[in-house]
């Protein structure tokens, strides 16, 4: 028995304009993804679908489907190609959730039950894999060798990105560099994706193809940072999600690194004892948010994220002028807004 799952509920806060935007343009498309979506995860297990609904029903804005549409619209490619691939790259992403909250321990997503909360960690990874194996079947409908190699690629660099968060996890010795490596392999490489696979759809040369990668990875590096900072903002609440997350799990994010370097003897024995021993006590998220306006790490972390806007800005100088390239524009302004 199918299970229907309303893609349009769970939003615990209004779209933006420039996401608007973006989906005004790619509307028709945008909805044959949903459908494409609804359909794949179907199963005669019943557990699969109905975990699976429940992650994605909860929202978010399906900001890379959306990246793969535009990228498409705005190279020329008006056919059935782009949704498929679309969905494929959802489906990645949405895997890639259901693990997380798993090797998180997660209890929330986006302000609702996690799906390991409530089914267990057990089904969440398996679940996951089902998905990424529906995600591995579209491409493989797709037909396009070269669409298939960006996007399994893209799937292993992630799973290294997140193998190696974890071996920085709790490591105040972390650099802004190991940091950035992270960030691109867990977040940066399915934006770059996802951006990249419509080059190919529309069958645009290989220094299209790299614009819209660089694009992507620097979009998913500047969402990444926003992200990372607005942990410890008082914003996050706004958008469903709980601040300090990422400070009580003892994850090294470029404030956390910032704040450290900067930081006196005594600041950083608070770091190693609350972020490396997760010996956390009350007031301790408090003062890490203070060391860190203290030391300037959230405005330069924000200050970072817009000049990999700014980069990623620059790659789509090679694209003739028109509406999908101004609300893509618009998208990255959109991200390092966020911050604010």
């Amino acid at each position: 028995m199918a299970v229907v799952v309303n893609l349009e509920t769970g939003r615990k806060e209004a779209k933006p304009d420039a996401l608007d935007r973006l989906t005004e343009l790619v509307g028709a498309d945008l909805a044959r993804v949903n459908q494409l979506i609804v359909q794949n995860m179907q199963s005669d297990v019943q557990l699969i679908p109905q975990l699976a609904g429940h992650i994605i029903a909860a929202g978010g804005k399906r900001l890379r489907p959306l990246l793969t549409l535009a990228s498409a619209h705005m190279c020329g490619y008006r056919g059935d190609r782009a949704p498929g691939l679309a969905a494929c790259v959802e489906f990645i992403h949405t895997a890639t959730l259901l693990h997380d909250d798993v090797v998180d321990e997660s209890a929330l997503r986006r302000g609702e039950a996690s799906a390991n909360a409530v089914w267990g960690n057990k089904a969440s990874v398996l679940v996951g894999d089902f998905l990424f194996s529906r995600a591995f079947q579209l491409m493989v409908a797709d037909g396009s060798l070269r669409v298939l190699e960006i996007l399994s690629t893209a799937s292993a660099v992630i799973a290294e990105g997140e193998v190696l968060q974890l071996m920085t996890s709790n490591d105040t010795a972390t650099t802004e560099q190991a940091y950035l490596e992270v960030i691109k392999g867990k977040t940066a490489a399915l934006f770059a994706a996802a951006c990249e696979v419509g080059a190919v759809v529309g069958g645009r040369p290989k220094v299209e193809e790299d614009a819209l990668q660089s694009f992507g990875l620097n979009l998913g590096i500047t969402f990444q940072l926003i992200d990372d900072a607005l942990d410890y903002s008082a914003k996050q609440e706004t958008l469903g999600k709980a601040v300090g997350d990422d400070f009580r799990e003892g994850k090294i994010t470029l404030p956390v690194i910032l704040a450290y370097l900067r930081g006196d003897a005594e600041e950083r024995a608070f770091w190693q004892r609350t972020l490396e021993k997760v010996e956390q006590e009350d007031g301790d998220l408090r003062h890490a948010i203070q060391l860190m306006e203290r030391h300037g790490a959230l405005k330069d972390t924000v200050a970072r994220a817009a000049h990999y806007g700014a980069i990623a800005r620059d790659a789509l100088g090679i694209f003739p002028e028109g509406p999908e390239k101004r609300a893509l524009i618009d998208v990255i302004d959109f991200c390092i807004d966020r911050g604010f």
